[in-house]
């Protein structure tokens, strides 16, 4: 017979609300998850999990502090139903695109979730290089993956993320909300008896590239070209045995085969005196990676008394990554206090300070300047070595060795001369106050704030293929915001009736400002400073200041904790919006039904059954200075630049209603505890900006249109197969499924046109089309008949060119999964995770030009041809109309270079379905009589893992693939990216 005890739970809302509850406590339990969960939602505000209508997931300190990851978010990928993290696999410090439950939005970056801190939104702004990912032939620059607030945020200070999914969820925290939110609830003073807790949290990692490319080495450098004797040869500069074939980047040359060619000597830096061996270098491309090492070591201090709480932690992390000379140093600071000055006023704060300092992160991309670049123009018979002295003998600093095209970079010199350094100092934190006028009555007053100061530096040397006179830049980015709020607190018994409301106001104001300075040239080379220029560029600062006036309110009733009902109201007051329209109200109702309790279904076998249902609808504003013309500075000084964009001065705000519904589950004494959640979202009066007449003066405008709607499903499972005293076994398991469909566009778009959100590398175009979804890709596919036999051009042999673009996939996968295990063995903690998805499609850039060279194995078929010619799989026209196999034989080169053209989007597009071993770790913890002579309280050694083994037919580096364009991270788009790592590492935590 189970015992039952009441006990009266007084929880403490970060110190501003309390809220007294009665829950059942089990003497003795043996529970996966516990139900009387406590979860942070909006406002910072503390509730019982089962009060809740809507999905609410909590992951605990655990899962940041056994698996260091650079980027805190990514430690949430494959744990959480509904929310994906990606990044545009730009360098280490992995900035990640967070979005739950799909895409709502036609602008990309519209899509983001919401991070809360302690109860305090961050702004969590990003400034890009003002370069797009594809830039080969356009001159300029590359962009480059600087960080942004996320990274900041250190992993060994986060006590638990709660993940609100819906806008039900977020309602009160309003616009920025409306794509959901993670509340982030930092580490406080924990200690009994009042004692002082010392922890110390120290790891060793090491990276290694987890996929490569299928590089073909069998055949050289060349184009098929022939000498006198009809035979296929090579010649680096013309030489006796025929004309110059060095200078290609295709890898259409004769096989490697034991013969001997006039090729390259890096001694003389020219043609060799003798003929050399022809050989592959099958290191030349992987040699120039190394084994990246990273290294944290955190210690905190923790004290607790009946009145005050602290807690102080030092971080200090360095990371050297993958690609020689680059990586990043972060030194974090935190600390949080709290006292009762009182019994009945209490202040507590929270002070978060990080210092990002890197002298060297890489570009991403398809342009100079990036290794990316240079991996796809390395030839097979080429030595990595003989790059590596840099410059020429005697013109140090003034002319780089590139002996086989002027326009391909060494990439040594990419490495250690074109530097792209950053040093970024970011404070947060609040102070609270909370003054209870009685038991039933509370009034809280907090400040929050948010200062980002961030300084880089871009050096580009002499002979750069894009600087030929070198280049400097500085850029002084200042991004402050301040978020001020009130909020009162009633709270009630009324019989079996439980009345809690909260009603509140607050004020957010954010200040950007970035100055830009240009040195376009240098006098001297190697001298990067401002006074050096050969000509000064001075970008003036734009304001781009923005303030919220918000007032809200939440009434929550629970029947004798069976039934339980939230609504909601917020009023918005956004600078952005034009003054008739800048008020705007959105409401939320959300309930749930404890149905084991209330037809007492309960019993060892089952034992929860929790009916929940949510209605919400977010009102969201848009960008500042979008209703005027504002004239944009110009690159010269005192002058400007007319804006291409016509303004709206009737912008309306954005409509995000959102519905959903679901049961929980718990069995077998909540050893199996079983979630399902239906939701439909939609996004309507949407901000866009689309294309107009050029008569105009303008080349587009912002106007309110387009409609979007997602549906999905949601299922989690948490079980305890086994559980005894010294063996335990826990898994949880996630399903997501997330649809989404374009239901309205502008007029303009109308019938069968598509609005064009975006384009990438200029032949992939972001279609949106209704009846569509957002993250269609569209491009030129291959000519097919009605057999779907690829059709070629009778006179050329080549295929036929299509004259329209046509979908050709989607970049989002149809869904994605993730399981985890935990097991525990005595002493012995053994974990691991895989997560995965099946579905969605992705272009390549760096597979089109390898494949266009002759650089991938898929480009061997045909090689043994005598004549270097291939005849196309596929059938041609005839004049009649009917169609007739292909004949027409074409050079290998040709073929492969028009086959994989860049045009061709479905030659170069791939599915992204994949399996991964996300992680893995196992630790010991050593008993405590082992440790008590070395005044220790806990000892644990650890060997862990990331990203340890992948399957996926994805030809690339990883099938988790986005480009990025600016600041913007685009998925369905591999452009230039940059190597994904396997990480293996060490581990020790020890607390006395």
């Amino acid at each position: 017979m189970r015992k039952e005890t009441q006990k009266l739970l007084l929880l403490s809302v970060l110190g501003l609300v309390s809220v007294n509850m009665a829950a059942q406590q089990q003497v003795k339990k043996d529970t996966v998850k516990n139900i009387e969960e406590v979860v942070v939602t909006a406002l910072g505000i503390k509730r019982q999990d089962k009060s809740l209508g809507y999905v609410a997931e909590k992951v605990n300190s655990e899962v940041f502090e056994n698996i260091q990851n650079n980027n805190w978010a990514q430690g949430l990928e494959g744990r959480v139903a509904g929310l994906k993290i990606q990044t545009a696999g730009a360098g280490p410090l992995g900035s990640s695109r967070i979005t739950l439950r799909g895409e709502k939005s036609f602008n990309l970056d519209g899509n983001y979730a919401l991070i809360v801190v302690d109860g305090v939104p961050l702004s969590n702004s990003t400034t890009g290089t003002g370069t797009a990912a594809y830039g080969a032939g356009t001159g300029g620059d590359l962009p480059i993956d600087l960080g942004n607030g996320l990274n900041s945020i250190n992993p060994d200070d986060i006590e638990s993320v709660t993940v609100l999914k819906g806008a039900s969820a977020a309602a009160l925290y309003g616009s920025r909300a409306a794509n959901g939110a993670l509340m982030i609830t930092t580490k406080s003073g924990k200690t009994k008896n009042g004692r002082i807790k010392v922890s110390f949290n120290s790891s060793l990692s090491y990276d290694s590239v987890l996929k490569w490319p299928d590089y073909q080495y069998q055949y050289g450098q060349g184009t098929l070209a022939k000498n006198t004797a009809g035979q296929f040869f090579y010649s680096y500069g013309a030489s006796a045995d025929g004309v110059s074939t060095g200078g290609t980047s295709s890898a259409f040359g004769p096989k490697f085969d034991g013969q001997y060619y006039f090729q390259y000597d890096p001694t003389i830096l020219g043609q060799s005196k003798e003929r050399q061996l022809w050989r592959p270098y099958e290191d030349n491309i992987k040699g120039f990676w190394e084994t990246g090492v990273t290294s944290s070591n955190n210690v905190s201090i923790e004290n607790s008394s009946e009145k005050t709480s602290y807690r102080a932690s030092l971080t200090y992390l360095d990371n050297k990554w993958m690609m020689p000379n680059t990586g990043f140093n972060r030194f974090n600071m935190a600390f949080s206090f709290d006292h009762k000055l009182t019994n009945k006023f209490k202040i507590s704060t929270r002070f978060n300070y990080a210092n990002t300092k890197s002298d060297n992160l890489p570009a991403t991309g398809y342009n100079n300047q990036s290794i990316s670049y240079f991996m796809i123009f390395q030839n097979p018979n080429v030595d990595l070595a003989w790059y590596r002295p840099i410059w020429k003998p005697g013109l140090e600093g003034i002319d780089q060795i590139h002996p086989f095209s002027s326009f391909i970079d060494n990439p040594y010199l990419i490495a250690y001369e074109m530097l792209n350094g950053v040093e970024k100092k970011m404070i947060t934190g609040n102070i609270t106050g909370t003054y209870d006028f009685n038991k039933n009555f509370s009034l809280m007053v907090r400040s929050g704030i948010e200062m980002l100061d961030e300084e880089r530096t871009t050096k580009r040397p002499y002979s750069s293929a894009n600087y030929l006179k070198g280049f400097y830049r500085e850029q002084y980015i200042k991004n402050n915001e301040f978020n001020n709020d009130v909020l009162f607190t009633f709270k009630k018994d009324y019989n079996k009736f439980n009345v809690s409301a909260n009603a509140g106001a607050s004020v957010r104001y954010n200040e950007y400002v970035m100055t830009d300075y240009r040195a376009e040239g240098l006098k001297v080379a190697g001298d990067y400073s401002l006074n050096n220029a050969i000509s000064q560029l001075v970008k003036v600062p734009k304001p781009n200041d923005q303030q919220t006036n918000s007032v809200y309110g939440l009434l929550s009733v629970n029947y004798d904790n069976l039934a339980f009902i939230d609504v909601t109201g917020r009023n918005d007051w956004s600078s952005t919006l034009p003054v008739q329209y800048r008020s705007f109200f959105y409401p939320s109702v959300s309930t749930s039904f404890i149905l084991s309790d209330i037809f007492k279904l309960s019993s060892p076998r089952f034992n929860y059954w929790k009916l929940r249902a949510s209605w919400a609808k977010v009102g969201v504003s848009g960008l500042p200075y979008q209703l005027d013309k504002y004239y944009t500075p110009d690159d010269f000084i005192g002058s400007v630049l007319t804006p291409g964009t016509y303004p709206n001065p009737l912008l309306k705000p954005e409509d995000n209603t959102n519905i959903e519904a679901g049961m929980d589950f718990s069995v077998l004494k909540n050893r199996l505890s079983y979630n399902f959640t239906l939701y439909q979202n939609d996004t309507e009066n949407q901000i866009i900006t689309i294309p107009t007449l050029l008569e105009s003066g303008y080349s587009s405008r912002i106007i309110n249109a387009g409609k979007v709607r997602n549906r999905g499903v949601e299922m989690s499972l948490n079980a305890m197969p086994f559980k005894t005293k010294n063996f335990s076994w826990n898994v949880s398991a996630n399903w997501t499924l997330n649809r989404n469909e374009i239901l309205t566009l502008p007029d303009e778009f109308a019938g069968e046109s598509s609005y064009t959100i975006s384009t990438v590398a200029g032949v992939l175009y972001y279609n949106a089309v209704v009846g569509g979804s957002l993250g269609d890709l569209y491009g030129f596919k291959l000519v097919r008949n009605a057999n779907g036999d690829v059709v070629y051009d009778a006179q050329t042999g080549l295929p036929a060119r299509p004259d329209r673009v046509e979908k050709v996939g989607n970049a989002f996968p149809k869904w994605r999964a993730g399981l985890q295990n935990d097991f525990k063995i005595k002493n012995w903690q053994i974990s691991f995770s895989f997560d995965g998805q099946y579905g969605g499609m992705a272009y390549s850039q760096t597979h089109h030009k390898m494949s266009e060279q002759g650089k991938l194995e898929n480009t061997l078929m045909g090689r043994e041809n005598p004549n270097g010619t291939i005849v196309g799989q596929g059938v041609v026209l005839n004049p009649d109309g009917s169609y007739s196999p292909n004949t027409k034989a074409v050079g290998l080169a040709a073929y492969y270079g028009d086959y994989y053209r860049r045009a061709n989007v479905e030659t170069n597009t791939f599915d992204t379905s994949f399996i991964k071993l996300r992680d893995a770790r196992i630790a010991y913890s050593f008993s405590k009589d082992v440790i008590a002579p070395l005044k220790l309280t806990e000892l644990t050694l650890a060997v862990f893992g990331k990203n340890l083994w992948m399957w996926t037919k994805f030809p690339m580096f990883d099938p988790e693939v986005a480009s990025l364009n600016d600041s913007t991270i685009t998925p369905g788009a591999e452009i230039g990216q940059l190597p994904s790592a396997r990480t293996v590492g060490f581990q020790v935590n020890l607390k006395f």
